[in-house]
Order: structure tokens, then sequence, then C-alpha cells
């Protein structure tokens, strides 16, 4: 079944990882897989851009069940998926200023605005993950951990304080040694990282 699939993807990107972490999740391990490089625009190429990104989880019955029973449950495994996109994207503003600006063109009052949204944020992650046991929506991973693990591992590989956010610290690290997350760790992620954006936030 798994080798009739073909993923591409990049090393280190949040989207791509949890399709990743799907994959193994749902154990359709043996797929074929193309590793993009996203600096060679290869996600941009005529190959990429002709597939349809979007599809239907047919393994539903295979693997870990990722989507709660319970409503309540799924009510908060949908609520935390898709608050991590705000996450996302103010982790994304402030990589992505770091990158495009030059360091000489780069105004504080514009870092600092990014900075704060982004603390204000964490803030609020680090706050859920005072009240839960072990993953976002109970006891069990589900579709909401696979969509946050990725977002809150960049943000620790760019630096963020595991003292100043013990309860995203205790989450990043007790999840590292998942089958999924390991079969599906970034294989560049071996080298240091290019910034420390996150160490001040």
């Amino acid at each position: 079944m798994a080798k009739d699939m073909t993923l591409l993807w990049g090393s280190g990107s949040p989207p791509c990882w949890r399709v990743q972490l799907m994959l193994e999740e749902k154990q359709l391990q043996g797929y074929n897989q193309k590793r993009l490089c996203f600096y060679k625009m290869e996600h941009k190429s005529q190959e990429v851009l002709d597939m349809n990104p979007r599809g239907q989880n047919q393994y539903k019955s295979q693997g870990n069940k990722l989507i709660p029973d319970s409503p309540e449950a799924q009510a908060l495994m949908y609520q935390r998926m898709f608050e991590v996109l705000t996450l996302g994207q103010k982790m994304l503003d402030l990589v992505t200023y770091n990158f495009k600006v030059p360091e000489g063109e780069r105004h504080d009052s514009a870092v600092q605005r990014i900075k704060e949204a982004l603390t204000t944020e964490l803030k609020l992650w680090e706050g859920y993950l005072n009240k839960t046991d072990c993953c976002l929506a109970g006891k069990e991973f589900t579709l909401a951990d696979v969509a946050f693990y990725p977002v809150i591992a960049v943000i620790f590989r760019f630096g963020l304080s595991s003292e100043r956010y013990p309860a995203l610290a205790k989450y990043y690290n007790s999840l590292k040694d998942r089958p999924s997350i390991k079969a599906s760790w970034p294989p560049h992620w071996h080298e240091p990282p290019e910034l420390d954006v996150m160490k001040t936030i």
C-alpha cells in the first residue's frame, strides 16, 4: 500500500514534517520519497506544481488512532490544530525577517513587535501545556500534536529558552523519542542551526 505512495518533502519544513509524522503514525513505511531542496527552489518545479496537494485520510483504521472518540476531545484537538497556525505564522514572521532583511536595514521597532507577538503566543501555549499530562488534547497523541510538534521543534532549534518555557520544553523533549518523530527527524538538523533568533524570546 505505502509502496504506491511518493512523498515530496523538504528537510525541517513543519508542513512536510507533519505529513511524515502522519505516515509514521499510520505505519505506512516503505513509501517512495524525494527530498526537495528549498534553496534551489525545487519545491516550485513544474513536477510539484502539477500535483494536487490535497487528499483524504484513507487509513483511519490503520496504525495509531489520531482523532479521539469523544466529542469534547475532538473539539479540543481541532481547536489546538487551528491555533497552531497562528504560532507557526508568528515564528515564520521572525525567522523570515531575519533571513530576508539585511541586518543594517532592520528596524528595532519592527523586530520588537514581531518578538512581542511571538512571546504572547508562546506564553499561551505554555499555559495550555501546564494543564495537560502529555499531549495537546489529552493523554493520547493526536492530529493536534502532529500539527504542533514540528513548529515547536523549529522554535527550539532556533534557540528558545527551556528555562523560560519549561512546559513547552517538557512537551518537546518528552516526544523526541516517539518512533514517528525519530523516523521523520530532519536530516540536516545534525548540523548547527543557521540562526539563534529565539534566544531572547
